[in-house]
């Protein structure tokens, strides 16, 4: 019989030394200053402004913190009309860029080729100029005498938009329209790229898959192109709608008083009136509008998976 050679003992494994705790605390530390600036310049402000929102007095006099809850429904029951108007104008933004970006998106994503870091460059151009100039071109463009209004009178598109109020006779400026005009330019691009970064994403196999099935195109696009898109989507249309609803500038510069927005009310009152509680109270009243808007609106669309 063959002698067995026995195989010398395997040497145990080292142990492994527990990690440092020098190492553990490193995501920490990289995570501090992001958390500092959030509570100096986020937190802080708002606590402030909450405790301004439930004060009483006056600048001479000084304010106190006396509960004064009854701030808040003064300041919904008189200014509503802002309220609604503000909803309804960045609504109205918000499904114009969704209406004027999407094809867009989809041309930078499926069909640009070489063109396609070109056409990207346009969009973001607008932010290489001041939001305050880009506004104040709009009033060269809608101007009374300007070729848009000339255009839009001829085609009679301006009789249909006097009869739904959004417009006032053979005038664009000083009307919803302008607002809605410089609300879509100036928050465009905030569409777009939200949903480029979505469609980019999809896998062209997939419409592939879907043309050898003899889906013809708008079918593909329902089923396949639209649904996986739904992240930009939200996306999109969130980065535009919170913005559009708490600005000014655009009722300011291309409106009138009877175009004004809950963001005009509120600049009004910290800076002309000086009624600090009434404008921390529409502050914390338009915040909690948008978040609970948003909340409804993020459930409802049926995704959580935003670009």
């Amino acid at each position: 019989m063959a002698a067995v050679t026995e195989a010398p003992p395997l040497a145990p494994a080292p142990e492994k030394k527990p990690p440092r705790k020098r190492g553990r605390l490193v995501p920490y530390w990289l995570l501090l200053p992001g958390i500092l600036w959030l509570i100096i310049f986020f937190a802080l402000p708002m606590i402030y402004q909450a405790s301004t929102s439930v004060q009483t007095g006056s600048l001479e006099e000084g304010y106190k913190v006396t509960w004064h809850l009854a701030t808040y429904w003064d300041a919904l029951s008189e200014y509503w009309p802002q309220f609604l108007r503000s909803v309804l104008y960045a609504t109205a933004a918000t499904v114009l860029c969704l209406l004027l970006g999407y094809p867009l998106a989809y041309l930078i994503a499926f069909r640009a080729g070489r063109w396609r870091n070109l056409i990207m460059i346009l969009v973001i151009a607008p932010f290489f100029t001041s939001f305050l100039i880009r506004t104040l071109a709009w009033k060269t463009i809608l101007a009374d005498n300007g070729p848009v209004v000339h255009t839009l009178n001829s085609l009679h598109i301006l009789d249909l938009t006097n009869w739904l109020g959004w417009t006032a006779g053979d005038r664009v400026l000083a009307t919803p329209l302008a607002v809605v005009c410089g609300l879509t330019y100036n928050f465009l691009p905030f569409m777009i790229l939200p949903l480029y970064t979505s469609l980019e994403r999809i896998d062209g196999r997939l419409h592939e898959a879907a043309g050898d099935l003899y889906a013809k195109p708008f079918t593909t696009f329902r089923k396949v192109t639209f649904p996986l898109s739904m992240p930009g989507v939200v996306s999109g249309t969130l980065l535009t709608f919170i913005p559009a609803a708490g600005d000014y500038v655009n009722a300011d510069l291309l409106g009138s008083t009877d175009t004004r927005m809950v963001g005009n009310v509120i600049q009004t009152q910290f800076l002309r009136i000086l009624d600090y509680p009434t404008a921390a109270a529409l502050s914390f009243i338009l915040m909690a509008a948008i978040l609970i808007m948003v909340t409804f609106y993020i459930r409802r669309s049926g995704t959580e998976d935003l670009v």
